[in-house]
Formats: structure tokens, sequence, C-alpha cells
């Protein structure tokens, strides 16, 4: 499988297991499954409610001792309550407890949006802080500390356009290492690759597979399928492959890491084997069309009166 290198040699294999959408009472075992079968990158967030669980399985793997903590790349995320300076390390120690472990390989900022303490998706612009009250730079800075004290290893952010990275990057001294953004060939987002790639940022890509099964309320109609694709399903049959792997290859081959989410055991299976197709110049023209920018997370649900992200991603052609 093809890895990510960061500047201090560290190397994050790149498909991992993503868990957002992953329900109690199933992800642990996904996890686990996951580990066994030689997944080892784990992508976790504070927002998605199951951190505890996976940190139960975390300890049960790590402490057989076929798996060491140090063979397993582990990423979570700071959730958007916890964006002023003094929230942030409180924030991460309590991701390390539910999980269970020393240390994080990479801690991002998830969204670039501030919201007051205790909020866990606004309802009203009293929910939010503005970005001058409290400035990414401020998280940012707080994040730095974090690896300093050595309670992380590597920090980035999520969600964050051309325009949000150069301007954090202009206000501060430490780059990010890592932009997670949503990417598949209904999203392709060349130019944002092609300047994280100037810049020694590497990419993840999540939704690779078009996130079929989130919240109704998150989909929009008649939204089109990734995995129904024509021409994404005549490429899996020309290889011998589901859609699906081909939609998890074409990011791996890119050079982004991709986190596909699954509690299936087959599937689980399935995405990780993905690695060992090659796409063609044929297969990657022919997927370089289907580029239609179009968004399954839109970060709509973020938008209330009056406040200040109605545009989260700075798209020029965003529509509410």
């Amino acid at each position: 499988m093809k890895s990510l290198k960061f500047k201090n040699g560290d190397e994050m294999p790149a498909i991992g297991l993503g868990t957002w959408k992953s329900d109690k009472g199933e992800v642990g075992e996904a996890v686990k499954i996951a580990l066994k079968n030689g997944y080892r990158h784990i992508d976790c967030a504070a927002t998605y409610g199951n951190e505890a669980e996976i940190g139960e399985a975390f300890s049960e793997v790590f402490s057989g001792g076929n798996i060491k903590r140090e063979d397993v790349w582990v990423t979570s995320k700071l959730w958007n309550d916890s964006h002023k300076k003094e929230d942030v390390i409180p924030a991460l120690k309590q991701t390390l407890k539910d999980l269970q472990l020393d240390y994080l390989d990479l801690y991002l900022i998830h969204w670039p949006v501030a919201f007051k303490k205790g909020i866990g998706f606004p309802k009203n612009d009293e929910d939010y802080y503005s970005l001058e009250e409290v400035p990414i730079t401020e998280t940012w800075e707080a994040m730095i500390e974090a690896k300093k004290q050595g309670l992380v290893k590597h920090i980035g952010v999520s969600n964050f356009s051309i325009k949000k990275l150069q301007d954090l990057m202009d206000k501060t001294d430490e780059n990010p290492e890592m932009d997670q953004v949503e990417l598949h060939p209904y999203l392709q987002q060349n130019e944002l690759l092609e300047f994280c790639s100037s810049n020694n940022i590497n990419v993840t890509a999540f939704s690779p597979l078009g996130s079929g099964d989130r919240a109704d309320s998150m989909k929009a109609d008649n939204e089109p399928s990734l995995l129904e694709n024509e021409t994404i399903k005549k490429i899996a049959d020309k290889h011998g492959a589901s859609a699906g792997q081909v939609l998890i290859k074409w990011n791996e081959q890119r050079g982004t890491a991709v986190i596909p989410k699954s509690t299936n055991e087959g599937r689980i299976k399935e995405n990780l084997k993905s690695t060992g197709l090659k796409l063609d110049e044929d297969d990657l023209k022919e997927i370089a069309a289907l580029d239609r920018h179009f968004r399954y997370v839109t970060g709509e649900f973020f938008v209330t009166d009056g406040n200040s992200y109605e545009n989260i991603y700075d798209d020029a052609d965003y529509k509410a």
C-alpha cells in the first residue's frame, strides 16, 4: 500500500478506516476487524460520539501483542466548540482518554468555524463565536502547543479551502501538515490538491464513496450516486473490481489518503484490497470527465440567519 510521508519521515498508510456514522455497538468491532485484516490507519473525531468504544477496541488489540500502538496511525479532530486557546488541549486530552492512547499521530481542526462551549450544532447566531472573537490562528497556536507537549505528532486541518489555508499560513509560523476534505470523481478539487502539493501539505479524502448512509436531512433531492455511476461501473467491470474499489483506488492513485467507512466485515476487507488495482490512463481520463463540483457534505448544517459561514468552502458557485 502507498503511504503519505511527513517532513520528519513519518508515514501514514494511504487507506484508512473511517468511523463517521459508525454506530455504537458496531464501530469497535469494525476497528478490530480492520486491524486484524491489515489496516494500519484509523480516522476518528470527537463529534462522531464513538471514540470511547474505539478506545476499548484499541486496548483489546494492543494488549494482545500482535499489533503495537506504534504500528497504527490514529487521527482525531477538534470539535468546533473547543476553538478557544484554553479549550484545545483539554478537548484533546478527553479524546486521548476516550481512545485510551498516550498520543495521536495526527490532530485536525475539524472545521473553520467556532461554536460556544457545549454546542454540538448551532441553532442560532448566538451559538457561534465570530472569527474575530476566536480567530483560527488562536486555535492553531494551541494545536502547535499540543504538538510541543508530545500529545500529538502531527497537526492539520479539515474542510479548509485554499483561501483559508493561505490565510493561516500567512499569519503563523507553522503550516498545516494535512487538509482533510471531501474528494471523489464528482468533486475532484484539482486546484486544492495542486496548492497543497506545492506547500508540502498532505491531503486525505473523506466521503470517497458518496456518503450514501448519511442522514436524509443532509441529502439533496435526487443527488447523484457515485456507486451507480455508469462510467465507474464500467471501469470496475473492466478490472474485475467493485465500484467502491475503483473510487478508493482513484484517490490513492492521485496521491491522497482515503478513509472509506464501513462496519461490514466483507466490505472492510474489500475496501483494503482496492490497493491492488491499477487504473490506466484511459480510466483516469474517463473519471476526470466526471467532475461536476458536487458536494455531498455542503456545510449547510452550519448556516443560521446572519452568521458568517454561508460559504464555508469559499466556492465561487456556492448555492445555499
